[in-house]
């Protein structure tokens, strides 16, 4: 049995490739519930903006956005409990009863220290749980700068991933942080260069990038081609990532988004104040968040 073949029965067995009609094989042409925008561009909003980064359950992200015009949620999937299979049928069952779509997973981090395996095994149940969940998109981040195998052993694992993200019609959305493996435009570079898979893109967190001191229009230049989710929150100064409210810092949000517009982005804009500034203001400050980007959807 040839390597290939082992592959592709493994997807199999494990449930990753029989998810119906248009997951095996390339994206399909017609989106289906949870894989793309209905339109072609729409906001989201990441349970992190609620639930800060405690187990919580998402309790208060529950509470919280169903009380907001929101509908596309991106769950932060950071617990053991959040990926087991009560805990995603709980994440559906709630959405249901809220009338709420998920439409991204994040796992966390990208961390290999030498042997990718545990790494790769971790995001296809990602996947799964995605897939489960009725969304196509997962994202992760990597590990501190120079740790866990570095960038290297990101990309070691997005090589195992990428043909069954292919075959699943899944996207991993590899997002850029401050003082992180995934950090600067030289970092995707080298990503990018060696997984070619179109179902490999950048999710692009703009306050990361200002606070690493990096252009954000550098990168749209340089990516937007591969950047296929976008982060919006507002960092207080350029080389410093500390998250503000919106309009107090200095990361031009509107600017990215038109740029990208101009370039023919399809996909969610996503609403991740994160951790959230004050419970008290919490819902005013994410209706603010919905008024100041609800323009660009299309």
């Amino acid at each position: 049995m040839n390597q290939e073949t082992s592959r592709r029965d493994f997807i199999k067995t494990a449930g990753l490739g029989m998810a119906g009609a248009g997951i095996a094989g390339t994206l399909p042409a017609t989106p289906t519930p949870g894989q793309a925008p209905k339109k072609k561009v729409e906001l989201a909003i990441a349970t992190i903006t609620c639930d800060g980064f405690g187990d919580l359950n998402f309790e208060r992200a529950f509470e919280v956005i169903p009380k907001l015009p929101y509908k596309n949620v991106e769950f932060n999937c950071w617990y053991a409990r959040n990926l087991t299979p009560s805990g995603i049928q709980s994440i559906k069952d709630r959405c249901k009863q809220h009338k709420l779509t998920p439409v991204c997973v994040q796992g966390s981090s990208f961390g290999a220290q030498g042997n990718i395996i545990k790494d790769v095994t971790h995001k296809l149940w990602n996947m799964e749980a995605a897939r489960q969940l009725g969304c196509k998109r997962v994202k992760f981040t990597g590990a501190g700068r120079g740790s866990e195998g570095g960038l290297d052993a990101v990309i070691k694992v997005l090589k195992e991933l990428a043909p069954a993200a292919e075959e699943m019609g899944m996207l991993i959305l590899v997002e850029n942080h401050a003082n992180n493996n995934l950090e600067n435009i030289e970092d995707y570079d080298k990503v990018f260069s060696a997984i070619a898979s179109p179902n490999v893109g950048m999710c692009m967190d703009n306050a990361h990038f200002n606070g690493a001191n990096v252009d954000l229009f550098k990168v749209v230049d340089r990516f937007h081609s591969r950047i296929l989710h976008i982060d919006l929150k507002d960092t207080e100064r350029m080389g410093i990532h500390k998250v503000v409210r919106y309009g107090e810092g200095v990361t031009d949000n509107a600017g990215v988004v038109e740029k990208m517009l101009a370039h023919g982005y399809e996909g969610y804009l996503l609403i991740e104040m994160a951790p959230p500034q004050n419970q008290d203001t919490l819902e005013a400050d994410l209706m603010k968040a919905y008024t100041l980007f609800k323009k660009y959807e299309k």
